[in-house]
């Protein structure tokens, strides 16, 4: 190789040894709900993919809450494409009306379909860092043109011509803490994560213990439920004033198992079951007391045996870091996302349809789909991503008319009832757990309009 100042022969040598981002494949990361369905549509379009689980198992993530029972029924939670070719290969698709936990949408639906992926899905494949091959992020002549380096865990390295990042942010809660800081005292307390099997494996933990709950979603509310089933102290703590959030539709809630979780928490509540704590913002943990400091500076505190942080999960873009991307400062989606799943202004069921021009970054070719997309945004429903996906799979494919037509049927809080919940519940119990269906985000309630609802936890 012949020498020069600024690395010219060198630079050309490497243009001849680069792969062809077209010869490539597309990575998805992740093989939960949202990232098998985005292998479903390449799958559907012909498209070269390879799917890298950082799990050692299929929906690595979902599996954690596998007792936890979703709030929407499996007509809610199947992508088309997906279906499609599971019924090509003898699938026969489960009661559609069912509320099926964790563990059966792994085993009634995911765990079959990447089944039909064979080799293209990778188990134990954590994804550490992307990049361009041969650029940093600085680095823009010729950037289009060359492959995605991707590096795993392990040490392999693979090239992609596109990138779905389907991650999820299950990995990366929230902290206990308010102001979006740490407690005092947090990294050594020993907290526990948000939706233990209270019922099942984890009881031991929690029987005839004081168990503190922080988090006014979902997945509090669905942990409060559970503990009030066996011996011991509540404490529930949340930084509002009341609960009427976390209660939320009640009987006019869309989906009706949704709705019951919130009226059976605020009659436990109401009851002295469960004693609520409110404007409690968690500021130190010292041994087994912990110690809100509100924004007026007054303290009260609690002493517990046990700590459970429902508090939420944000999305951890460090792996993309020398990727060029557009987030938006608040919620931390894309800026064209943003105001479109704004906590402020929409629930889940007021989000509109979006796809691939809202996903898109400065860095062409890599998208952040499903619960990660949505940032800190609490908005996301499942069918939400499937839809992403949809539009993202086309857009790879060249069908851009397809990727542009974007159409999403969402349920509402309030736009009807049914007695779907209280059937099944006296076949199987409570339905409590994930709202919309939705992996596993504890998802806070919010304001729509004047009317304290919400659809999201």
């Amino acid at each position: 190789m012949s020498e020069s100042c600024c690395g010219t022969t060198a630079s050309l040598e490497l243009e001849q040894t680069r792969p062809t981002p077209a010869d490539l494949p597309v990575v998805v990361i992740g093989a939960g709900p949202v990232g098998l369905a985005a292998a479903a549509h390449l799958a559907e379009r012909g498209q070269d993919f390879v799917v890298l689980e950082a799990g050692e198992r299929v929906a690595a993530s979902v599996a954690q809450w596998g007792h936890v029972r979703v709030f929407s029924p499996w007509k809610y939670n199947i992508d088309a494409a997906a279906k499609r070719l599971l019924e090509a290969d003898g699938w026969v698709e489960p009661d559609p009306e069912w509320l099926p936990t964790g563990a059966e949408l792994i085993s009634g639906y995911l765990a079959p379909l990447a089944k039909l992926f064979g080799a293209r899905l990778k188990l134990g494949a954590k994804v550490t860092a992307i990049s361009r091959l041969g650029y940093d992020r600085v680095r823009t002549n010729g950037r289009e043109d060359a492959p995605f380096l991707i590096r795993l865990a392990n040490g392999d390295e693979l090239q992609a011509r596109a990138i779905i990042d389907a991650s999820g942010s299950y990995e990366t809660p929230n902290v206990l803490g308010a102001s979006g800081l740490p407690a005092y005292g947090e990294d050594a307390a020993t907290v526990d994560h948000a939706l233990p099997d209270v019922l099942g494996v984890d009881r031991e933990r929690y029987e005839g213990k004081h168990t503190l709950v922080v988090g006014a979603g979902h997945s509090a509310a669905t942990t409060l439920l559970a503990l009030a089933e066996i011996d011991g102290e509540i404490t529930w703590a949340i930084r509002a004033g009341g609960a009427s959030r976390t209660y939320g539709g009640g009987a006019a809630d869309a989906l009706p198992a949704r709705g019951a979780l919130g009226t059976r928490l605020r009659a436990h509540v109401d009851g002295g079951r469960i004693k609520l704590l409110t404007g409690f913002y968690v500021h130190r943990v010292e041994g087994d007391t912990v110690i809100s400091r509100d924004p007026s500076g007054v303290e009260q505190s609690v002493t517990v045996d046990r700590i459970v942080a429902a508090t939420g999960y944000r999305p951890d873009h460090s792996i993309a870091s020398e990727l060029r991307l557009d987030l938006d400062p608040i919620l931390g989606s894309t800026r064209a996302l943003a105001p479109l799943i704004d906590p402020n202004q929409h629930s889940c069921g007021t989000v509109p349809a979006h796809g691939v021009v809202e996903l898109t970054h400065p860095e062409p070719g890599y998208y952040a789909v499903g619960v990660k997309s949505y940032g800190r945004a609490p908005t996301f429903l499942m069918a939400t991503g499937y839809e992403q996906v949809r539009s993202v799979a086309a857009a790879l494919a060249g069908d851009w008319d397809a990727a542009h037509d974007v159409q999403l049927d969402l349920p509402e809080t309030g736009v009807c009832s049914t007695n779907l919940a209280e059937a099944q519940e006296q076949r199987v119990g409570l339905a409590t757990g994930i709202s919309g269906g939705l992996l596993s985000t504890p998802l806070p309630l919010v304001t729509v309009g004047a009317a304290e609802t919400g659809c999201c936890g």
